[in-house]
């Protein structure tokens, strides 16, 4: 194994993840990886543990939506601003995460001109979302669910939340602006504006923009970024950055074209 030869490894599968090998099965319905490399991978999101990437040999790249995810809850979450038993997360994505093998859900006489979810209430990236969100002391399971479009990459996650206090707007796009501040690959909306799936193709950028609704108290984010960028491979890029001693942005620059 490579890691037994000194390599440094960043694995894009969803193999070391799951800290609980056991959930592993259950989800992936396969058998684990050993336990002792599953403890040593570092479950690597840049904009949220940037410092134990910065000291291992061996990342485990994150799944494509606990990506967008993640990065659009961390902000409240993290200040434990959401309510327990909140989050549900409508996600959808274009056909690329799926992969290259032939399957009848990709063709395109099935694929074209529809919409359609998968995996209801069953998605693997469940468990890789929830183990995060534990983290930062939210224990209760989230409702998620993915959708698939008629595009060939990106994803956008809608992500509903209600809050334990009252907040406006401003406050809340205050929270993530400044949360994401120093962030190369996050841009946050100004109010009242919603990133596109367009937006990001081809970057490693994540966009999210953040409604308030002040009539039911809940907040709605919209984080969208290219499933095969900073969904995969970009992001895999900028975790190799980051070991390397680079900039972070090395091999990944991009012009922003939003409104």
């Amino acid at each position: 194994m490579l890691l037994k030869e000194g390599c440094t490894v960043i694995d894009l599968s969803g193999d070391f993840r799951l800290k609980d090998i056991n959930d592993y099965k259950d989800w992936y319905k396969k058998t684990p990886a050993p336990q002792e490399w599953v403890d040593q991978a570092v479950y690597a999101l840049p904009e949220l543990n940037r410092s134990s990437i910065k000291d291992t040999k061996f990342i485990s790249n994150p799944g494509c939506y606990p990506t967008a995810a993640l990065l659009g809850l961390a902000p409240l979450l993290q200040q434990g601003l959401i309510v327990d038993g909140s989050v549900i997360i409508d996600a959808k994505s274009g056909v690329s995460g799926a992969g290259q093998t032939a399957s009848f859900q990709t063709i395109y006489n099935e694929l074209n001109e529809n919409f359609k979810i998968y995996k209801v209430n069953a998605h693997q990236h469940i468990p890789e979302i929830e183990q995060m969100l534990s983290g930062w002391g939210y224990e209760s399971p989230i409702t998620f669910n993915t959708h698939l479009v008629p595009m060939t990459r990106g994803i956008m996650a809608t992500i509903y939340v209600s809050l334990k206090f009252d907040s406006s707007q401003e406050e809340i796009n205050e929270i993530y602006n400044e949360f994401y501040k120093d962030e190369p690959f996050i841009r946050v909306r100004k109010n009242g504006i919603f990133p596109a799936t367009k937006e990001v193709y081809g970057s490693n950028f994540c966009d999210m923009g953040i409604g308030m609704d002040t009539r039911t108290g809940r907040v709605t984010i919209v984080s969208v970024i290219d499933n095969l960028m900073k969904g995969a491979a970009g992001q895999a890029v900028q975790n190799a950055n980051i070991l390397c001693g680079l900039d972070e942005t090395a091999g990944l620059h991009f012009t922003p074209v939003y409104p």
